[in-house]
């Protein structure tokens, strides 16, 4: 992938059991569904610590592609027809990070991804150049406008994501998703 995409990681909590549910939903309609309008759906992955989340990102080339492929999507056939069976399985579907960086497609069974609040960019450059190779697959806030309000972001915040580093957290505030692939 290109090593400046908008990509979104979506991280939802489902109602208790809808988990696999949403899954095949997801995997049989949405997959293609989004791929016909212009979305890379990348990592698709049960969180291995919540068996109530579904994590997932998808990649665009802009923010102006990202608005017209969800405008796409969201007003198309297969939306349409499968929502109602999709929003069924959510509690929350608003924990999303907007990011810029090289996308992810999994390609380990098992994924760590890890969150990270640093406080500034000087001090993670620095944590980075120690601590992460680059198979780390670094991702920084997006801070455009969420031109696609119907979807919201998590604002305010300034996060790096990166996919299987080492096993200690940085010494900032973070979060560590143990993920298996779908």
């Amino acid at each position: 992938m290109s090593a400046s995409l908008i990509v979104e990681l979506r991280q939802y909590t489902l109602h208790p059991g809808a988990r696999d549910t949403l899954i095949e939903l997801f995997e049989r309609e949405f997959v293609t569904g989004q791929e016909a309008a212009g979305i890379a759906v990348g990592g698709r992955f049960r969180d291995l610590d919540d068996p109530d989340r579904f994590v997932w990102l998808r990649a665009f080339p802009d923010m102006a592609s990202r608005r017209r492929s969800l405008e796409a999507f969201y007003g198309g056939p297969v939306w349409r027809e499968h929502r109602e069976a999709a929003n069924a399985t959510m509690v929350d579907s608003d924990n999303v990070l907007l990011l810029r960086g090289p996308g992810f497609v999994a390609v380990d069974a098992e994924v760590r991804a890890t969150v990270c609040h640093p406080p500034d960019a000087a001090a993670f450059d620095a944590y980075a150049a120690r601590h992460l190779g680059p198979s780390q697959v670094v991702h920084r806030t997006e801070h455009a406008v969420n031109d696609f309000p119907a979807l919201p972001v998590r604002e305010g915040e300034d996060v790096r994501v990166w996919f299987n580093g080492p096993e200690e957290l940085p010494p900032w505030r973070s979060q560590r998703l143990r993920l298996a692939r779908v």
